[in-house]
C-alpha cells in the first residue's frame, strides 16, 4: 500500500456555531466550503490546514458525548506546529482559552502544550 499523507481529520460538535468560531476565527483555518444537508439535519464545513489536509467539522443532532478524561481508547488528540509555541499561548489566552503549561519534549528537546477544543477534544501545539 502506498499512501501519501491525511487527506483530512472528521470532528463531530455538540455546538455548531461555537466550534465554527473556534476552528475559523481562532485557529485561523480557511473556509473551504459549508454545505446544510437537509436529509441528516446536518452541516458540513470543510476548513483548509496550512499543509492541504482538510478538517471537517459536523453537526449531528443527538450525538453523544465522546469520553476525553480518563483517556480513552482510540483517537488521543490532534498536534499542530508552530514556529513559535510563546506568541500561540499568548493569542489563545488572550482569547480566553485555557493552555496548559509548556512542557520540554524529553527526546527532541522541542516545546509543547496542550489545550481543548469546545467540546473538550485535546490540542496540541508542537513548536517546530
Amino acid at each position: 500500500m502506498k499512501l501519501s499523507g491525511i487527506h483530512h481529520i472528521a470532528i463531530i460538535c455538540s455546538d455548531y456555531e461555537t466550534s465554527k468560531d473556534f476552528y475559523v476565527n481562532l485557529m485561523g483555518f480557511p473556509i473551504i466550503r459549508e454545505v446544510y444537508r437537509e436529509e441528516r439535519d446536518s452541516y458540513k464545513l470543510d476548513l483548509a490546514l496550512p499543509d492541504g489536509t482538510k478538517l471537517e467539522l459536523f453537526s449531528f443532532p443527538e450525538a453523544p458525548a465522546r469520553p476525553s478524561y480518563p483517556e480513552a481508547q482510540g483517537l488521543r488528540h490532534l498536534a499542530f506546529q508552530t514556529p513559535d509555541i510563546s506568541a500561540a499561548v499568548k493569542e489563545l489566552e488572550g482569547n480566553g482559552v485555557q493552555v496548559e503549561p509548556i512542557r520540554t519534549d524529553e527526546h527532541t528537546n522541542k516545546r509543547f502544550t496542550f489545550f481543548s477544543d469546545p467540546d473538550g477534544l485535546p490540542i496540541e501545539l508542537y513548536e517546530s
